[in-house]
């Protein structure tokens, strides 16, 4: 059975991937950004980020605040994702 990771500890987590997906180097050879492999690896970062946050407001006794977090880290995806793939 696998190891239950708590809420706070899911936010973090997916702060680093949304990090990590600012941080992978832009292709400098070949179609630079359009390039369908760094696309491909910087959508995967992002949607471990919102597989990592996305059951936590359905969870049971989770406070207004830790939903609040959740949105954030919507947030913090779409703008990265403006910055980084447009």
């Amino acid at each position: 059975m696998p190891k239950l990771i708590p809420a706070t500890e899911r936010l973090l987590r997916a702060r680093q991937l949304i990090q990590q997906a600012r941080d992978l180097p832009v292709p400098s050879t070949g179609l630079g950004k359009s390039d369908f492999t760094y696309i491909a690896e910087v959508k995967d970062l992002f949607r471990q980020a919102k597989d990592m946050v996305k059951f936590i407001p359905q969870t049971a006794g989770v406070s207004v605040e830790m939903k609040e977090e959740v949105k954030k880290i919507y947030e913090e995806i779409e703008q990265a994702s403006r910055d980084i793939l447009y």
